[in-house]
């Protein structure tokens, strides 16, 4: 695997089980990081292993043991992959899922960076989405505002995505740098192919991550393959990336 990085230290990955958490630990693992990562299965623990990662099973919600456990790991890195979606994106569970994810969004993310700035690292990079924006001109820049006065599930799902990126970006010292990922296709995830509209492959998410965790200042970054709805030339400027990336087969 090359990415023509060679790194070291340690990164503490929430979400190291999920679907850009496990391409993005071999990522971290080939470019010789220390990762501790998290779960809640001991089954999944196993895997994690596997992949060069050190398991910690934890809470997000449970703020005391997520502190000892990020103070234990001395990160200089925290990475937040951390989402809660039934499998296959079952639409008959996905409401539950959005007030899931929004909580996570919001209480898991305050606790995440309380624990991070507690452990004294330096960054976080945490995940968004990039097909939340409010109606208005396309493709949308970073700069344009979230959709603030959705409606319903959306509501709930703009409302814990806005609290996500104000607590990333807003929390002194950590410098904090927000991924607003599109639609995520590939190994691990429910689709093979891409969607039509903001389509991106789960190994140029993870690719993402890896390349934010050195490059860039503090503030947001849309990533997806080119599509008329969002801009992706920050992204390409700046960190360097490309939607291209895949890890080898």
């Amino acid at each position: 695997m090359e990415t023509g990085r060679i790194m070291s230290g340690q990164i503490f990955l929430a979400g190291a089980s999920g679907a850009i958490g496990r391409r993005l630990s071999l990522l971290l693992a080939a470019d010789g990081w220390q990762v501790t990562g998290t779960t809640r299965s001991a089954d999944k623990a196993r895997s994690m292993r596997a992949n060069g990662v050190e398991p910690v099973i934890v809470d997000v919600f449970d703020a005391a043991a997520l502190r000892d456990a990020v103070m234990a790991a001395r990160p200089e890195i925290v990475i937040h992959q951390l989402t809660d979606l039934p499998k296959g994106l079952d639409p008959s569970r996905m409401a539950e899922a959005t007030v899931r994810n929004a909580r996570i969004r919001d209480e898991g993310t305050r606790n995440l960076v309380a624990a991070a700035i507690a452990a004294g690292a330096r960054r976080m990079v945490a995940q968004s989405i990039a097909w939340a924006y409010a109606p208005g001109a396309e493709p949308h820049p970073e700069t344009d505002p979230l959709a603030a006065g959705a409606e319903g599930d959306g509501a709930i799902n703009v409302q814990g995505l806005i609290a996500l990126e104000d607590l990333t970006l807003k929390s002194p010292p950590l410098e904090g740098v927000v991924l607003r990922y599109g639609q995520l296709y590939g190994p691990g995830t429910p689709f093979d192919q891409p969607s039509r509209d903001v389509p991106l492959h789960v190994d140029a998410a993870a690719y993402a991550a890896l390349l934010a965790i050195d490059r860039g200042g503090s503030g947001i970054y849309n990533l997806a393959e080119p599509n008329r709805h969002v801009a992706t030339e920050k992204a390409r400027a700046v960190l360097g990336w490309t939607p291209d990336f895949r890890l080898p087969a």
